[in-house]
């Protein structure tokens, strides 16, 4: 039954009977009664009634809140971080890395990153100085060396420095032309960048350090990028024309350079050769010299017949002497040269030399041979 029905239970929540007034107890009865509880033997009346806080309660209470605000104002700074501590709102100290204590609701920790390497990208259409526009994209890492300064040199030390990027990348392009900012001067356009950002940023103190910048990308408008692709891509076929051309000059150089050395040797040796036979040939005659002076006639028809040896053993042209009446004897000497390096040829080659050499001696004791005049040794040489 519900403690408000018809003849049911008087007592409301609030244990109030009827005929009193309704509603909740009163807070500071309820805190009187709380607190009453930590004063000695049930607690002491004051002169109004209320209980009273003895002096060891009181220092309770002092000693858990000290507590409380001590253990508050354990902080650790990790080991990539510096603290900055303001005291009452002014920098006061800069604090190592480890477990470190403030006294709260006075002092103030605020802890810098100063060794991990931060990213900041950049990107926007600029306008270049032949007046044609681009989309560059460039990324800068960097680190705070300061923390003091990059706390309260500026206001926002991040955004400051991503305005100063902006402005380095577009004065940068601002003064180079498309075509370098497309292909061959990036690298010029990244160190430009780097030295403009690091002249921006000086005066300002922001307490950090640029480790690189990146050239992401340079591209044009999508209206035009088709042209320039073409463009490009032309430009990179005439570095590799180039680049190949090149390679081709440094093999070839050598090369040449070799067969100039090998034909001045060979020329030099050739030189040597016939300075050497002409010498010989000059003491050769010098040792027939006295020979001819005592046999004219013989000394010289032996040169001769020594001379048409040495012309005819190196043909295969086939002499005819006119006084043979007509019969021409053949002698097929250079096939059986050949034949000779033939083993199984060897037998039968010998065989037809013996037999030549027979009929050949036959020849001689039948007929002698005629004397061989002048006039048909000039002949017989023309032949």
């Amino acid at each position: 039954m519900a403690w408000n029905e018809p003849g049911g239970n008087n007592n409301d929540p609030w244990k109030n009977r009827k005929g009193q007034d309704q509603g909740p107890p009163d807070l500071d009865e309820v805190f009187k009664s709380i607190l009453g509880k930590f004063s000695g033997s049930g607690g002491n009346k004051s002169s109004k009634g209320g209980p009273t806080l003895s002096a060891t309660s009181i220092i309770v209470i002092v000693g858990i809140l000290v507590g409380l605000w001590f253990v508050t104002g354990l902080y650790t700074i990790k080991e990539a971080e510096r603290g900055i501590v303001l005291r009452f709102g002014e920098y006061h100290s800069t604090q190592e890395p480890g477990l470190r204590w403030k006294p709260t609701f006075i002092d103030q920790a605020i802890p810098v990153d100063i060794k991990t390497i931060r990213n900041m990208p950049s990107a926007g259409f600029m306008l270049t100085e032949d007046e044609n526009v681009v989309r560059v994209e460039m990324e800068i890492q960097y680190r705070v060396t300061d923390p003091f300064k990059y706390v309260f040199s500026v206001t926002a030390p991040d955004e400051s420095l991503r305005q100063a990027l902006d402005s380095a990348i577009r004065y940068v392009v601002g003064h180079s032309k498309m075509d370098d900012v497309l292909t061959s001067g990036r690298e010029i356009a990244r160190q430009q960048v780097w030295s403009e950002l690091e002249g921006i940023v000086e005066p300002y103190n922001l307490g950090v350090l640029i480790v690189d910048v990146n050239f992401k990308g340079a591209r044009p408008p999508e209206e035009v990028k088709a042209a320039f692709d073409d463009a490009i891509a032309a430009q990179e076929d005439e570095e590799r024309f180039i680049r190949e051309a090149e390679a081709y000059t440094r093999e070839i150089e050598p090369r040449a350079r070799g067969q100039v050395n090998r034909i001045a040797q060979e020329a030099q040796a050739y030189k040597q050769r016939i300075t050497l036979e002409a010498q010989g040939e000059v003491a050769r005659f010098e040792e027939l010299l006295p020979q001819f002076n005592a046999a004219p006639e013989v000394t010289r028809e032996r040169i001769y017949l020594d001379t048409l040896e040495q012309v005819y053993s190196s043909t295969s042209k086939i002499v005819i002497d006119s006084s043979s009446g007509g019969n021409m004897m053949y002698l097929p000497l250079d096939k059986i040269l050949q034949q000779q390096n033939s083993p199984i040829a060897n037998d039968k080659a010998r065989n037809t030399i013996e037999s030549l050499r027979d009929g050949l001696n036959d020849i001689g004791n039948t007929r002698p041979a005629a004397p061989v005049t002048g006039r048909e040794r000039s002949r017989t040489g023309r032949n």
